[in-house]
């Protein structure tokens, strides 16, 4: 409660803003909630009437009256290693930002829940009224769990029949994208260090990897490490190839993470980047960027990819559509110091 100069004063309702701008208090309402459009002229009434008053929204009150929590959760199964990392600046980061944004400009709190051990006990006492998931494990534990919930979940990656709300990603297209790369800048012995999980991006990358590979009559050797191994991994793992079988011309590494252990392994063996073995990876972060030289990598547009989502979800929400596939815009290839020589 505010203090005025005779002692405690009132706190503002939605009635005084709705008697000082004129209007009614479902108009104002309307105005605060975005559900419904209210004319430029009356929306600036209303903000100036909330500015002179004070007024705060009484969001426990707005939620008894929707039965809604006002609050939706981001989430990842993939481990902190290569969602977060060190500088926890990675890709989880980036689209949880980007989605805070929107769902804030929508009026809804964004949850950030990073992967944990166990989920369901964790989440047993926490309300929020839907989900987004980021790039879902074929058996993913929190499609279980949401599920279960009765929870809308938004995916970012692949829409299937039993996952009808999607920001739809064209995984094959990036790999197809990344592999063309290498083999047009003359790499001739490529090889694959991707990730061993049932992940749609690890799948699409090992098929056209595959593909590509036989049609252009390569060797087409891969490396397949658990997620959680990430940088250390894809350094040890690259030693003991180069070891076996020698140094390959061009490494694709869709996982960052493990783009960041390859350069390190590389580096150890006295190998150039890009004059003795070229790397490219996916995800245009901040490993990619800080990397020595800079990697090759695709721009995904995370930020709009994040706002489809939220905005996607909170629309599902109030209108309760059960379906709702929106494809992520394409990524744009960055050509950088580790595949062309300067």
């Amino acid at each position: 409660m505010a203090m005025g100069a005779d002692g405690p004063r009132k706190r503002a309702t939605i009635k005084d803003v709705a008697q000082a701008a004129g209007v009614s208090p479902g108009t104002v309402s309307n105005a605060l909630s975005g559900k419904r459009r209210v004319d430029s002229a009356t929306q600036a009434r209303i903000t100036a009437a909330i500015e002179r008053l004070g007024y705060v929204p009484n969001l426990a009150a707005r939620g008894m009256r929707t039965g809604r929590a006002g609050t939706i959760a981001i989430f990842s199964s993939m481990p902190t290693a290569v969602a977060a990392g060190a500088a926890r600046l990675g890709f989880l980061m980036e689209i949880a930002a980007s989605a805070a944004i929107a769902a804030l400009e929508s009026n809804t709190a964004l949850l950030l829940v990073p992967p944990i051990e166990d989920p369901v006990r964790a989440l047993s006492t926490i309300a929020f009224d839907g989900a987004i998931l980021v790039e879902p494990e074929t058996e993913d534990p929190y499609l279980s769990l949401l599920a279960a919930r009765g929870v809308p979940t938004m995916v970012i990656g692949p829409a299937t029949e039993d996952q009808p709300l999607a920001v739809r990603i064209d995984y094959r297209r990036m790999a197809e994208t990344l592999f063309d790369h290498l083999h047009d800048v003359g790499a001739r012995d490529i090889l694959l260090v991707v990730g061993q999980s049932g992940r749609a991006s690890n799948i699409a990358f090992r098929e056209v990897f595959s593909q590509r590979s036989t049609a252009h009559g390569l060797p087409g050797q891969e490396i397949v490490l658990p997620e959680a191994e990430a940088e250390r991994g894809a350094q040890a793992a690259l030693r003991a190839h180069v070891a076996e079988f020698g140094a390959p011309d061009a490494v694709l590494v869709p996982i960052d993470a493990m783009a960041t252990g390859v350069m390190a392994a590389l580096r150890e063996l006295g190998l150039t980047v890009p004059g003795d073995v070229r790397v490219a990876t996916r995800y245009d972060g901040i490993r990619a960027r800080s990397e020595s030289p800079a990697l090759t990598s695709l721009d995904l547009h995370l930020d709009q990819v994040a706002e489809l989502a939220a905005r996607g979800l909170v629309g599902a929400l109030d209108t309760g559509a059960g379906a709702m596939v929106v494809d992520a815009p394409e990524p744009d290839l960055l050509v950088r110091g580790s595949t062309v020589l300067s």
